[in-house]
């Protein structure tokens, strides 16, 4: 007679959901499991590692300051990285390379308030991937 241990269930802080990450200039989303409490940093940090580790291109880097990570349902704003994953209120999420003119400009300057934003370099990507039929 073959004895079967039964699993414990372990109480698990947060609920555990499914994501969907889409890069842009990449061919798919990556999806995985994480906690709902789970920081949007640590996000962000688990898909560029998933993303180089499956050897994807274009070659994005693994500096997370130099990511945004967006949620379409959220608005136009991108989610704070010290933000919790759940408050985002969305499962799918995009996450963008920076401009370079963000990237390069040290924390010490005040930011500059006419373009260059990554809001309207972000609208600028989208309207090219959009083609009229």
């Amino acid at each position: 007679m073959i004895l079967y241990k039964q699993k414990k269930n372990v109480a698990l802080k947060g609920n555990r959901i499914l994501i969907s990450i889409t890069f842009l200039g990449s061919a798919g989303p990556i999806r995985f499991i994480v906690n709902e409490d789970v920081l949007a940093a640590s996000v962000i940090a688990t898909a560029l590692k998933t993303y180089a580790r499956e050897g994807r291109l274009p070659v994005l880097g693994s500096d997370l300051k130099n990511f945004v990570l967006y949620c379409p349902l959220s608005g136009s704003e991108a989610i704070n990285p010290c933000e919790a994953i759940g408050s985002a209120g969305g499962r799918n999420f995009m996450l963008f390379k920076k401009p370079e003119t963000e990237i390069e400009k040290s924390p010490e300057s005040p930011p500059k308030k006419g373009g260059g934003s990554w809001k309207s370099w972000f609208n600028k990507s989208l309207s090219l991937k959009i083609s009229s039929h």
